[in-house]
C-alpha cells in the first residue's frame, strides 16, 4: 500500500490533541529558536512510539523489502568509506504506517506551526541510522543549499532521535547563528566531515569551531532553519544511532523548478504552489 493517498491518521499511534488552540512550544523557546536558529529538547515521542517506529524502521535495512519501489531515495550505505555506514533513504511515510501518521503527530504539527508562523506542509522525510562502532558522519551543510527548487525559504527541518542520543554516538551539531550567513555551496554531505570549511569565511570557520552538540533522549527532537549549518560525527560507540527526519514547508511556499521536486513525483509547475498527493497540509 501507498499511504500518500491517504492525508490523516491511517492508524492510533498518535493520538490527537486535546485541544488544537494549546501551545507546543513558550514563548522563551520560539525566541531562542529564532536567535541561534535551532531549538532542542523538544518531546514529540514516548518510549512506545520510538519502539514502534524502531520495529518499522528495521525491516528497511533488508533491500529486499516491501514497497521498495516507492522510496524517493535509498541508500544502505551513502558513506564514501568503506570503513564506515550511513544508512539514508527518502519516502518512508509512503511505505509503512508508523512513519505516516508522525506527520500528524499533534505535538510536531503544533510546534512546526509556532516556529513557521502558520500551518505547516509536509515536504519530505528522511532517515538517518548509524550503526555501532562504525556509523559513519554527515557532513556539515545547509539544508536548503539542497532544496533551491523551492521557494521562498519558509522551510523547518525536524530531527527526531529514536535512541538516547550524545557525541560519542553521532547526535546532530548545530552552529549557532549561521542561520543568518548566506547560502553556501554544496561540498559533500556523507563524506569529509569538514568539507564545508573551504567555502567560508574566518569568522565562519571559527564558529564552526565551536558547535553545540545536541545531547537528546530518544523522541526529544531538535528543530532548525533551512540555513543553519548543521552535521554529526562518526558513530564509534557500542549503540545504534537512529533518526527520523520530517522536513516541512509553510503553506505557499513554491516550486521553483519544471523538474519533478522528488524522484517519481509529478511535476509541480514553476511558479506553481506545493500541494496535492505528495504534499500535504497538516493539522
Amino acid at each position: 500500500m501507498d499511504f500518500s493517498t491517504i492525508h490523516h491518521p491511517a492508524g492510533s499511534l498518535f493520538p490527537p490533541a486535546e485541544s488544537a488552540q494549546s501551545a507546543v512550544l513558550s514563548d522563551q523557546q520560539v525566541a531562542s529558536f529564532n536567535e541561534q536558529g535551532f531549538l532542542t529538547g523538544v518531546p514529540l515521542l514516548d518510549d512506545a512510539q520510538c519502539e514502534a517506529l524502531c520495529d518499522e524502521l528495521s525491516g528497511f535495512f533488508d533491500p529486499m523489502h516491501e514497497g521498495r519501489e516507492l522510496w524517493y531515495e535509498y541508500h544502505t550505505n551513502e558513506s564514501t568509506s568503506p570503513d564506515t555506514a550511513l544508512f539514508h533513504a527518502l519516502g518512508a511515510w509512503r511505505l509503512r504506517p508508523g512513519f505516516h501518521d508522525l506527520l500528524w503527530n499533534p505535538r510536531l504539527v503544533g510546534a512546526a506551526a509556532q516556529l513557521l508562523g502558520g500551518r505547516p506542509r509536509f515536504w519530505h522525510d528522511q532517515l538517518f541510522c548509524k550503526p555501532a562502532h562504525h556509523g559513519g558522519v554527515v557532513a556539515w551543510h545547509q539544508d536548503y543549499s539542497y532544496w533551491t527548487r523551492t521557494k521562498p525559504m519558509r522551510h523547518l527541518t525536524i530531527w527526531i532521535p529514536l535512541d538516547d542520543c550524545d557525541e560519542a554516538n553521532g547526535a546532530i551539531q548545530y552552529v549557532p547563528g549561521s542561520h543568518e550567513w548566506d547560502l553556501l555551496p554544496i561540498t559533500g554531505l556523507a563524506g569529509d566531515m569538514d568539507a564545508i570549511g573551504e567555502v567560508l569565511t574566518d569568522d565562519q570557520y571559527r564558529a564552526l569551531r565551536n558547535p553545540v552538540s545536541v545531547v537528546a533522549p530518544r523522541g526529544h527532537a531538535a528543530f532548525h532553519a533551512p540555513l543553519t549549518v548543521h552535521g554529526s560525527p562518526a558513530n564509534k560507540s557500542d549503540r545504534p544511532r537512529r533518526v527520523v527526519v520530517v522536513n516541512l514547508v509553510a503553506d505557499g511556499v513554491r516550486s521553483d523548478s519544471d523538474e519533478s521536486l522528488l524522484a517519481g513525483v509529478p511535476m509541480v509547475p514553476k511558479g506553481e504552489p506545493l500541494g496535492g498527493r505528495f504534499f500535504p497540509l497538516l493539522g
